[in-house]
């Protein structure tokens, strides 16, 4: 395997302006910041750019991933709901135990952004994490991430796990580990419980 993405994009997509913004906004200020710390690998990930119509989606999505560093999660209430990103981040859970064993882990692999809140509580798939930063003030009228000095602290924090974690697997690798064998695992259950619904007798 060779490196060839600094972190995976893993989010459920939107149809409408402020998600798709976010995504956009996002990855700009990510590029912009982790191009110093990389030779010729591409900074991420993002499937809507990198994925053609005719591709076989989940073999391509698996290499991808075990091909990149680190995943960043764009954590919105429709991202637990959808089963491929619950998939995504179960996938992304196997590869860092696998690279558990390659060297002495700093951090976790999966950072996630909070883009909008859950109107309950955030699951603790994203709680536990070692490192999660809060953008929910995101709104349409945000300045430009990559020169917002709200947002600058935080993305900073992301690029430099992202950047530590890529020279440890550059050193660790075993060679010839080959990421034609990774696979997506099933898809796995719902984060949290869903309410029963009962409806008054008649």
């Amino acid at each position: 395997m060779a490196i060839r993405y600094g972190c995976f994009f893993s989010y459920a997509h939107g149809k409408h302006d402020l998600m798709n913004k976010f995504k956009i906004a996002l990855a700009d200020a990510l590029r912009c910041y982790l191009e110093p710390y990389f030779n010729n690998e591409d900074e991420l990930f993002i499937d809507t750019e990198q994925l053609g119509g005719g591709d076989d989606l989940d073999h391509k999505i698996a290499r991808a991933m075990c091909e990149s560093v680190c995943m960043i999660l764009i954590y919105t209430p429709k991202y637990e709901a959808h089963a491929y990103t619950r998939r995504e981040y179960a996938a992304m859970r196997k590869l860092e135990e696998e690279r558990a064993a390659w060297y002495e882990m700093p951090s976790h692999l999966i950072i996630p952004v909070i883009m909008t809140q859950h109107p309950d509580k955030l699951p603790p798939q994203i709680t536990q994490s070692s490192l999660y930063v809060d953008f929910s003030h995101f709104t349409m009228a945000t300045a430009d991430l990559k020169s917002n000095p709200d947002f600058l602290p935080d993305i900073d924090k992301i690029v430099k796990r992202i950047a530590n974690h890529y020279q440890l697997q550059k050193k660790n690798m075993p060679p010839g580990h080959d990421c034609n064998q990774f696979v997506l695992p099933d898809v796995p259950p719902e984060w949290r419980e869903q309410p029963v619904l009962t409806f008054p007798k008649k």
